[in-house]
């Protein structure tokens, strides 16, 4: 794509953020409460008479109100009184999942902020959330490179009661195929999928302009219990925490982490199918779906036979904690390796903190690819960004993560043959910070910077030097509602 594509298609995207979340504001002030006045209706109100906005449940004189009063009271919690409840913290695990504010059906800890715009059309919840960076890169050492870009992402969402439980319609956007040029953005010891045929070495591929499209139902079972279905024909399987573009503990970091294909890679897959149950603070949860990687031509849906499969158990056990564990069988997930597949797990550990003035997220995540040819390589990731005096955030990022030698074939086919294997482990180190800029109502424009010191293996400081350095300097616009 040309340089003027691009910036036509950076425009489009930054227009869109503002457009969208300006309608949802002009339909309904996402934080609006209700006044004084119309609180005194409510209590003036003769019983089982329907409030325009809120659904009570029914008297009990006859079956017919007794019914209306069971499905509307399950209303009442999950759909008029989610607009109010979605800007507080979920009270329970349950009452978190069906927020659905996270990637595919990923859980993060019950306290965990959803900055997104809401407002209620007739009997639909309709919600919006997005973020955008404009980033210029710069990396030093052998193999720097430098680049303007920005990642993307756009995520509304529709919920209403339907039947005995809750729908909701979701899809995530991405103008990232045409706002990263050439296939790929520069990300030293970055590799995973490819670029015109070839293996992406030390960059990190653009996401898929629909990154999902999904319907969901879930079905309370008791007060306790939900049972909770998924399908996407672009999707996020039950494999792995909520990935990194999405996770509260990464949100100021616009640069992938070096793990991703060990870790949540996952989170773009097709024709998934996804069946959890949830009981107070555990859920367990299995899907099937189609594994390859989508393909170097991000603008289309790709689909395929399900023939992968992935468990996740998560547990939530206070309000501040989330856990999960994963495994994945991955049927040959590899464009260049068709015929290997791959074995994955993943655990990590999510804690979240609200604040008198914002908001502290961190993780620790492992992740472990075992391929069909033997091969082990692990990653292991700690990550933490706080929100203080309301505008102003610092986050940090290590990595510890096996690397192969398709590393050096940087810009080279793969020699016939190739046999992949271990040569190293690389760590990356990253800090940075950005400020909010409230501007426009319900819109933050953050300027930001980020610097990543890099240690290289022994078997690669021919190629990288010892302690490469890349930094990041960007401007950060996200759609944003009350945060709680």
């Amino acid at each position: 794509m040309s340089a003027r594509k691009s910036v036509y298609v950076w425009s489009l995207f930054f227009l869109c953020i503002a457009v969208v979340g300006a309608s949802a504001q002009q339909s309904s002030p996402p934080t609006q409460q209700p006044s004084a006045n119309q609180n005194s209706q409510q209590q003036q109100s003769p019983p089982g008479q329907q409030m325009p906005g809120m659904q009570m449940p029914g008297t009990r004189q006859q079956q017919q109100s007794k019914q209306q009063g069971n499905m509307q009271g399950m209303e009442n919690k999950h759909m008029p009184g989610m607009q109010m409840n979605m800007e507080e913290a979920p009270k329970s695990f349950v009452e978190a999942i069906t927020h659905h504010g996270t990637s595919g059906t990923s859980a993060e800890p019950n306290s965990t902020p959803m900055p997104m715009l809401m407002t209620m059309k007739s009997k639909w919840m309709l919600m919006f959330h997005g973020v955008g960076f404009l980033n210029v890169l710069q990396q030093s050492g052998p193999r720097g490179s430098d680049k303007v870009f920005s990642t993307n992402w756009l995520m509304p969402m529709a919920q209403r009661q339907l039947g005995p439980g809750t729908f909701t319609v979701r899809t995530m956007l991405s103008f990232e195929p045409g706002t990263v040029t050439k296939r790929f953005y520069p990300e030293l010891f970055q590799q995973g999928e490819t670029a015109f045929g070839r293996p992406i070495v030390d960059g990190q591929h653009p996401h898929d302009f629909i990154m999902e499209l999904a319907a969901l139902y879930d079905l309370k079972l008791g007060e306790n219990g939900l049972l909770s279905f998924y399908f996407a024909p672009m999707g996020d399987p039950a494999m792995g925490p909520t990935a990194y573009p999405h996770r509260v503990s990464a949100s100021e970091d616009p640069i992938a982490p070096l793990g991703h294909h060990l870790q949540d890679s996952t989170h773009i897959a097709d024709d998934v199918i996804t069946a959890g149950l949830t009981y107070k603070i555990a859920r367990f949860e299995a899907s099937g779906f189609h594994g390859r990687e989508p393909d170097e031509f991000r603008w289309d849906i790709d689909s395929g036979k399900i023939d992968s499969w992935s468990i996740r158990a998560t547990l939530n056990p206070a309000q501040n904690w989330s856990a999960q564990y994963s495994f994945a069988h991955l049927t040959s997930p590899e464009d260049l390796h068709p015929n290997e597949d791959i074995d994955r797990m993943t655990a990590s550990v999510m804690y979240n903190r609200s604040l008198a003035q914002g908001n502290w997220a961190s993780m620790l995540l492992w992740g472990r690819n075992r391929t069909s040819e033997g091969l082990i390589w692990n990653g292991y990731l700690a990550e933490s960004t706080l929100r203080f005096a309301d505008r102003n955030y610092v986050w940090g990022r290590i990595e510890n993560v096996d690397r192969t030698n398709e590393l050096l074939f940087r810009n080279t086919p793969e020699p016939p043959n190739f046999q992949e294997s271990i040569i190293g482990r690389a760590q990356a180190y990253s800090a940075g910070y950005d400020r909010d800029l409230k501007l426009i109502p319900h819109l933050t424009i953050a300027p930001g910077a980020q610097l990543t010191l890099y240690s290289t293996p022994n078997t690669l400081k021919v190629q990288y030097g010892s302690h490469p350095v890349g930094a990041v300097v960007f401007l950060r616009v996200r759609r944003v509602g009350k945060q709680h």
